[in-house]
């Protein structure tokens, strides 16, 4: 059912139900309730509401505004309203290097993963790169997506060289474990981070709407006598994390 269906108020708008703006609220819960709102994914504009249901502005605009009140609606200047997400924002620090297990049990949230993709493959040209691998070479590929309490965060798919995890059916939960057990766990990686719009499917494997903000993060890891081990790609729900990084302040060159 499209949210226009959902509202036409001969539906659920009532003669004797009480104030307008009360129903309409209510209406929206119920949307968000019963999945036709999905978190977070827009509202239509408030002069799309009132044409489809027939109401004035003012009393869109004061229902979106009790159910912001409420929280169950988000309000962003020059964005629109949004439906509040109901996984919680975690904040990640890009001075660790951990997997994503680790972090979210040290936040007491369980992990999980759903297989997308796991075997021994050519490498692809920027495997080949960012590897150093031979042209000749095979290169391990896990793909998956990530979830904490059963809800979706990520997608992460990870490339390594068959020397390193000549078999990738040993990773059942975290890759790191996997890699510490054979004296292989990284100690340091390159991140570069950028923000996307998520396409549908990458939409539909995180349960937000297309074209919902994301984060995109390729990971480069490092042993500790530099040879990159791990080619990371991964997509994270743009309204479930915070990226933090400490800065310093520079010291001039020549400073005492």
């Amino acid at each position: 059912m499209t949210i226009a269906e959902f509202l036409e108020p001969g539906k659920w708008l009532r003669a004797g139900g009480g104030p307008r703006y009360v129903q309409l609220r209510q209406r929206l819960s119920d949307g968000v309730d019963q999945g036709v709102l999905r978190a977070g994914s827009s509202l239509p504009p408030e002069r799309e509401i009132a044409t489809i249901t027939d109401l004035s502005r003012v009393t869109v605009r004061k229902a979106i505004r009790a159910l912001a009140e409420d929280g169950l609606i988000v309000q962003r200047q020059g964005s629109g309203s949004f439906v509040a997400s109901d996984i919680p924002r975690i904040e990640q620090s890009l001075s660790r290097l951990t997997s994503f297990s680790e972090d979210m049990s040290r936040r007491g949230m369980v992990s999980s993963s759903i297989w997308l993709e796991r075997g021994v493959f050519m490498p692809s040209p920027e495997e080949i790169l960012v590897l150093a691998l031979s042209r000749d070479a095979s290169v391990s590929r896990i793909g998956r997506l990530r979830t904490a309490d059963d809800k979706p965060m990520a997608i992460e798919r990870a490339s390594l060289p068959t020397d390193v995890l000549p078999n990738p059916l040993l990773v059942e939960t975290s890759l790191y474990d996997v890699l510490e057990h054979a004296g292989l766990r990284p100690v340091r990686a390159l991140q570069k981070i950028s923000a996307v719009n998520l396409d549908e499917e990458t939409a539909g494997l995180l349960e937000v709407e297309p074209g919902a903000a994301g984060l995109r993060i390729e990971r480069t890891s490092y042993l500790v006598d530099g040879r990159a081990v791990e080619f990371t790609r991964s997509i994270y729900r743009g309204d479930a994390y915070n990226f933090v990084a400490e800065l310093q302040l520079a010291k001039e060159q020549g400073a005492q």
